[in-house]
C-alpha cells in the first residue's frame, strides 16, 4: 500500500476546513482532497472485525466486498468500482472484507472528520443518507437475486447491473471488462463455478453474448438480457439505437 497526500500551493497537506463553502460541498470534492491511497491486486484495504475508522472512495480498479462463513466458505457481498464509496455505516468495525481485485486508487477519510464536517456543514448530511440508502437498496435487491432467480436470471442480473456501474452507454452495445473471476463471480450469485461456466457458456450459445477471454464480455442482445434479468420495463432498451461499441477499461 502506499499513501500521498494531495498539497497546498505552499506545499502543506490540504486540509478541507471544517466549514465546507457553497463551492465545494459535494461528496465528490470532499474526497478529491483526501489523502490518496494505492494498493496492488490481492491486498487487503480492510478486513471484517477492524474498527470502522475511515470511509473510501474508489478513484480506479476493482475492489471485492466479502465475508467468511462459519464452515469456511466464502460469501462475496458486493464489488465496488471507480466512483463508488466503501465502509459507509453506522457500526463500530466493518462488517466485511475489503481486497483488490486489480490494482487500485482511493481517497480515505476518517470517520470523525466527516461526522465533524457534516454537523457544521448540514448540506453533507442528505448526501450521506442518500448514500446509506442505495446501499440499503442494493442490499434488498441482492436479497431478491439470491432468493428468487435461478442460475441464468441471477448470471444475466449480474452482467447487466455491473454494465450500468462501470459507466457503459446505455444506447450502444456493450464491451465490458470484468476484472473477477468466475469463483469470484460464483461466490457473489450463490453459484458453484462449474455453474457460472454453464450459464455463460450457454449464454454465448444462445447468442446473448459473446467471451474474448477470461475478462471481457461483450452483450449482444440487451433486451433479451434484461429480460432474462426480469428488469425490462418501459425504458428504451439498452442496445436499441446505433453499433457503436463501448469499452470499460480496467487497470493492468
Amino acid at each position: 500500500m502506499h499513501i500521498s497526500y494531495p498539497l497546498s500551493a505552499t506545499g502543506s497537506e490540504t486540509l478541507l476546513p471544517i466549514g465546507l463553502s457553497s463551492e465545494a460541498h459535494s461528496l465528490e470534492k470532499l474526497f478529491a482532497v483526501q489523502p490518496t491511497a494505492k494498493y496492488a491486486a490481492g491486498e487487503g484495504i480492510f478486513w471484517e472485525g477492524d474498527a470502522a475508522s475511515d470511509i473510501f472512495q474508489l478513484t480506479e480498479g476493482c475492489l471485492r466486498l466479502y465475508r467468511i462463513l462459519p464452515d469456511g466458505r466464502r460469501a462475496i457481498l458486493g464489488f465496488k468500482f471507480a466512483g463508488e464509496m466503501l465502509g459507509l455505516s453506522c457500526e463500530s468495525t466493518y462488517c466485511c472484507t475489503a481486497e483488490a481485485v486489480t490494482p487500485v486508487r482511493l481517497h480515505r477519510l476518517s470517520r470523525a472528520r466527516l461526522q465533524a464536517m457534516s454537523e457544521t456543514a448540514t448540506q453533507l448530511q442528505p448526501l450521506l443518507f442518500r448514500k446509506l440508502f442505495e446501499e440499503i437498496r442494493a442490499a434488498q435487491q441482492h436479497i431478491i437475486v439470491l432468493g428468487q432467480l435461478g442460475a441464468e436470471e441471477r448470471t444475466a442480473h449480474f452482467l447487466m447491473s455491473s454494465a450500468r456501474r462501470t459507466g457503459a452507454d446505455q444506447r450502444r452495445p456493450i464491451i465490458i471488462e470484468m476484472p473477477m473471476t468466475r469463483q469470484d463471480i460464483a461466490d457473489h450469485l450463490g453459484l458453484t463455478i462449474e455453474t457460472v461456466c454453464r450459464v455463460m457458456s450457454k449464454l454465448k450459445r444462445d447468442g446473448l453474448v459473446a467471451l474474448e477471454g477470461r475478462h471481457k464480455v461483450i452483450l449482444l442482445r440487451i433486451v433479451d438480457l434484461q429480460q432474462l434479468a426480469g428488469e425490462f420495463d418501459d425504458a428504451e432498451p439498452w442496445g436499441a439505437k446505433g453499433s457503436i461499441w463501448n469499452t470499460t477499461k480496467w487497470p493492468h
